[in-house]
Formats: C-alpha cells, structure tokens, sequence
C-alpha cells in the first residue's frame, strides 16, 4: 500500500473516530448513535487504529 494511500486511510479512521466518540458522548445530536457509550469506546479503538496507521506511514518514510 502506498504512503500516500496509507496516510489517508488513517486520517479518515482518526476523524470518523473522534465523530463516533463525540455522538457517543451526546454532544452530536441528530443520530441513533447518540448517547450510546458503545460508540465512544469504539470510536477511541478506530482512533488508536488510525494513529498507529499514521505512526507506521511515517516511520517506514523516515527509513527511506
């Protein structure tokens, strides 16, 4: 997979987490997904997933 596309995929993983966290807590209304604490503790899983695909992007560019 390519940096580029690698780096990508992470920062959408971090956003849609951080959306996911947010609705979970309750401070995004308008969604099923509100207020549902399941989605918090996802959403800091797809966060965590998403930084360490950005943490990985970058050391494996530094070593180039």
């Amino acid at each position: 997979m390519g940096r580029i596309v690698s780096a990508v995929i992470g920062v959408v993983l971090c956003v849609v987490g951080v959306v996911w966290i947010v609705q979970g807590l309750g401070s995004l209304h308008g969604s099923p997904m509100t207020g549902h604490s399941e989605w918090t503790y996802l959403g800091a899983v797809l966060v965590v997933v998403g930084a360490g695909l950005l943490l990985w992007t970058g050391l494996r560019s530094l070593r180039r």
